[in-house]
């Protein structure tokens, strides 16, 4: 849908009033605004705010241009006093367009789900692929690093208290350079150890069950929380996506949320449905993906192209020059293989 059709439908959405309207309405907002004004009878050396600070919403049809302006803000702010106002940023939920995320959230909402209580543990079993760029004896390194591994997240909170176990696998090269010596020495070893020393995510970062299972059912409501201390435009869509998927990855929320985040997700400004895609443990799935920001590569997350399941996520390159790496390399990739819960975790020696 082209900009001037959707212009033509915002408008079409907003009610034409005849004059006698218009003017009532600007008599009330003239109105708030008087009300808003401080009062000069009152002693200059203390500030009063004789109401809060609100928004008014405006039904103005009547210009076009600020008929529109309206709409897509949803909201004015007016303040008191004589200090200028900056209205917080309020991101309202477009239609959404993504058909793959839409039957995703229509499969999450019925699917099976686990309860897990406090005091236990999520078990999330995974098979990934991530880029190593090192330095060794004056030499540059670079490669893809292949890893089974098995985490045990606290339900409740902070990651100091997991456990990760990983088995290396097979490195592959990174596209153009030689697999060096030293990323095949530890393949097939297995190890065991706490699964973070530190856990000092933001509030609005956390990916803990009980904080997930807390996050709105409402995908309106769940939009907004992908935008959390955001701005507007292309950094803060392409940051909600990145919101997405630390929500998706070693993590696991009931089934409403896990719905309402995949429609919200959907309506995110220039997500979009890219295909065929395999995830790190080689089953094929169907990709969504945002429009890249910079950098050259693209964050996709994969679906089963069948039951719209979650498999995994994957970046690809899109721009030799900047990824350095050919378009259409795959350079980090997941598979999301198991998840269940367990009393405690396997001690760590």
């Amino acid at each position: 849908m082209n900009e001037m059709t959707e212009l033509e439908r915002f408008r079409s959405d907003v009610p034409e009033l005849d004059l006698t309207d218009v003017r009532a309405e600007e008599h009330r907002l003239l109105s708030v605004m008087r009300d808003a004004a401080p009062n000069p009878g009152r002693s200059t050396g203390q500030r009063v705010f004789d109401r809060p600070r609100r928004a008014v919403r405006l039904r103005i049809g009547l210009a076009a241009g600020l008929g529109v302006a309206a709409a897509a803000a949803g909201v004015i702010a007016v303040g008191t006093g004589e200090e200028p106002v900056t209205p917080p940023v309020v991101h309202t939920m477009p239609v959404a367009s993504v058909q793959v995320l839409e039957r995703a959230a229509d499969h999450a909402a019925k699917s099976p789900e686990l309860h897990p209580r406090p005091g236990q543990f999520l078990v999330f079993e995974s098979q990934t692929m991530d880029t190593v760029e090192s330095e060794s004896d004056g030499r540059q390194v670079r490669y893809l690093r292949r890893e089974r591994r098995k985490i045990w997240l606290p339900v409740d909170g902070d990651a100091t208290h997991g456990v990760l176990w990983e088995r290396q696998l097979e490195p592959r090269p990174w596209p153009g350079w030689p697999i060096p010596g030293e990323a095949r020495q530890a393949v097939g070893r297995s190890s065991m150890s706490k699964a973070a020393d530190f856990d000092d995510r933001a509030e609005n970062l956390r990916n803990d069950y009980v904080h997930l299972s807390r996050l709105p059912a409402d995908p309106a409501k769940m939009y907004q929380h992908l935008y959390m201390g955001l701005g507007t435009g292309p950094r803060a869509d392409a940051d909600a996506w990145q919101n997405v998927g630390g929500m998706l990855t070693e993590a696991y929320m009931p089934r409403a949320q896990r719905a309402a985040l995949f429609r919200a997700a959907a309506s995110i400004h220039g997500v979009t449905t890219v295909g065929r895609a395999v995830d790190a443990a080689g089953r094929t799935g169907i990709a969504v993906t945002l429009n890249p920001l910079g950098g050259g590569i693209r964050e996709e997350y994969i679906f089963d192209d069948k039951t719209y399941e979650y498999l995994g996520r994957r970046s690809v390159v899109t721009n030799a020059e900047q990824a350095e790496a050919p378009v259409g390399s795959i350079l980090t990739n997941s598979a999301q293989l198991k998840v269940s819960i367990a009393d405690r975790p396997p001690a760590v020696t």
